[in-house]
């Protein structure tokens, strides 16, 4: 609950900061422009069982597409926020079971983005919150649609696959534009708040983050 409270303090004040800089004459020459960008993920459930021990699970491909932001701050600084549609998850070692998480996404990057060549150099960090909205747990003899709640009992914990609904965490990013406005970019995504829920009367130690890096490709407009 801590990390949920930091998490989303971080991404208020930024969007706080955002809201000022579109509301003050920016120190940059350049104005607010829109961008689309696209890209593969390769998510993983890292974290803790019930019983304590190190969750053991693969990496799980997914994609993610979206539109952004880019706000002028100061010189070659910039507030990046963003919407993506993201799919998270992971897969079971040792079997084909593999759980799918699909999300709504909204990151608000701090953006370095400095000339270099014909283009700019991308470097960014910033929080992220991710509301579900859907998924399924596949595999191993189930095929079962994730439901989304905080606290479950133990007997809707044997009935069907829970999760939280808010996921938040924090992005990396490093990438280049070029001087026609495409751009590639590296991104890690570390979750800082549990996304299984909490068993009513269960003394349960499992703490589920969602991890992972991707490479997506981008256009501004």
């Amino acid at each position: 609950m801590k990390k949920q409270i930091i998490a989303l303090t971080i991404g208020f004040s930024l969007i706080t900061i955002l809201t000022q800089a579109q509301s003050k004459p920016s120190a940059a020459a350049d104005k607010t422009t829109f961008g689309i960008r696209a890209g593969v993920n390769f998510q993983n459930i890292t974290g803790k069982d019930d019983a304590g021990n190190k969750l053991d699970n693969k990496l799980k491909a997914g994609f993610n597409v979206g539109v952004n932001a880019e706000i002028p701050i100061a010189p070659e600084f910039y507030i990046q926020p963003g919407v993506l549609f993201t799919t998270k998850g992971a897969k079971a070692k040792g079997s084909d079971a593999k759980i799918n998480i699909s999300y709504i996404e909204v990151p608000v990057n701090f953006l370095y983005k400095p000339e270099l060549g014909d283009g700019h150099l991308l470097l960014g960090v910033g929080p992220y919150i991710a509301f579900g909205v859907g998924g399924k747990v596949k595999g191993g003899g189930i095929d079962q649609d994730i439901k989304f709640k905080n606290e479950v009992t133990p007997s809707e914990a044997m009935a069907a696959p829970y999760l939280k609904r808010i996921d938040a965490g924090g992005n990396l990013l490093f990438g280049y534009e070029l001087s026609n406005r495409f751009s590639a970019q590296l991104n890690a995504q570390l979750g800082l708040v549990k996304i299984n829920p909490k068993i009513t009367g269960v003394s349960d130690n499992s703490k589920w983050h969602n991890t992972g890096f991707g490479v997506s490709v981008g256009y501004r407009f």
